[in-house]
C-alpha cells in the first residue's frame, strides 16, 4: 500500500528509529493497536475515508496494521486508484477511499488561458457528488481536507464568482483560507445530514503536520528528522498549521498576492 514516492526506506532515509515513535496525549496511556480486536469490533461494518492524500494515507496505514491478521480483497467497481473498496471476508468488514481534495464540486485549471482559466474553481455551496452520492451505506465516514486549499482558487456560490484566493481579478474579493475551508466543510456536512439512508457516524479530521522540513515536497523539503517534535517546539501561526503557512509563503515568493 505504500506508494513509491512515499517509501522512506527505499528513498534513502538514513535511520529507522521513526518506526518506534508513538503519540502520547497528556495524562493518557494509549494501548497498543490490536488489529484482531479492531476487526472483531468492526465485524459487519464499513468505513470510508473521504478527502485528499492524507485521507488515503490514513487508510493505507490502517490496512498495513490490519495485514497482521488478514489481507483484504479488492472489490472496487472502478479502476481509478482514487476510489478503492477493500473487503475483509473473514470479518465482513469494508474500508474505502473516496478522493475529493476539496469536498465540494471543483473544476481543474487549464494549462493556458486567462488567470480565471488557470485557477481551480470551487463551488462552495455544491457538494462533490463523487463521494456524497456513495456513502449512505457506510457505518463510519471520516472526512478531511486542508493542504489543497493553499492553491490559487476561484470561488463560486449560486453559480456566480464571489471570491478568490491568490488572484488579481477586478471586482472579485480576496478572502482568507479560513473562510472557504469552513464553507467547504459546512457544505459537506450538510450534504451528509440530508442523506435519508445514512445512519452512520461522521468524523471530522483536522489537517496533519507536514512530512517535510526546510521546504515543500516539490521544492527542496526533506524528511530527515531523527526525533519527534518536543513540547512547544512547533506552533500554530495565525490560526493555521505551520505546513499551510509554509505553503502560503512559497506561493507569495512565486508572485501570488494575498
Amino acid at each position: 500500500m505504500i506508494q513509491e514516492h512515499q517509501n522512506c526506506m527505499k528513498n534513502g532515509r538514513p535511520d529507522m528509529d521513526f518506526l518506534k515513535w508513538r503519540w502520547k496525549p497528556d495524562d493518557c496511556e494509549l494501548l497498543r493497536f490490536a488489529p484482531k480486536k479492531f476487526l472483531e469490533i468492526f465485524r459487519g461494518k464499513s468505513l470510508a475515508f473521504v478527502g485528499d492524500s492524507l485521507a488515503r494515507n490514513q487508510m493505507q496505514s490502517l490496512m498495513c496494521l490490519l495485514s497482521k491478521v488478514e489481507y483484504p480483497k479488492d472489490v472496487s467497481n472502478s479502476s481509478d486508484e482514487s476510489f478503492r473498496r477493500m473487503y475483509y471476508k473473514t470479518y465482513n468488514f469494508t474500508v474505502s477511499i473516496f478522493w475529493s481534495p476539496y469536498l465540494v464540486k471543483a473544476e481543474e485549471p487549464k494549462s493556458e488561458g486567462s488567470m480565471i482559466d488557470r485557477m481551480w474553481k470551487l463551488y462552495l455551496d455544491e457538494v462533490d457528488e463523487n463521494w456524497a452520492s456513495k456513502i449512505d451505506e457506510f457505518d463510519y465516514v471520516i472526512i478531511s481536507d486542508g493542504t489543497w486549499f493553499t492553491r490559487p482558487l476561484l470561488f463560486y456560490e449560486q453559480k456566480r464568482i464571489t471570491k478568490c484566493q491568490y488572484c488579481e481579478i477586478e471586482n472579485v474579493e480576496l478572502v482568507a483560507l479560513n473562510y472557504f475551508h469552513r464553507m467547504a466543510f459546512r457544505t459537506a456536512l450538510q450534504a451528509i445530514n440530508k442523506l435519508d439512508k445514512y445512519k452512520g457516524v461522521t468524523i471530522v479530521r483536522t489537517i496533519s503536520p507536514p512530512h517535510f522540513e526546510d521546504g515543500e515536497w516539490d521544492n527542496g523539503g526533506d524528511c530527515v528528522r531523527t526525533r519527534p517534535f518536543g513540547r512547544n517546539e512547533t506552533e500554530l501561526l495565525e490560526g493555521m498549521p505551520r505546513c499551510i503557512e509554509t505553503k502560503l509563503k512559497s506561493l507569495r515568493e512565486r508572485g501570488w498576492k494575498g
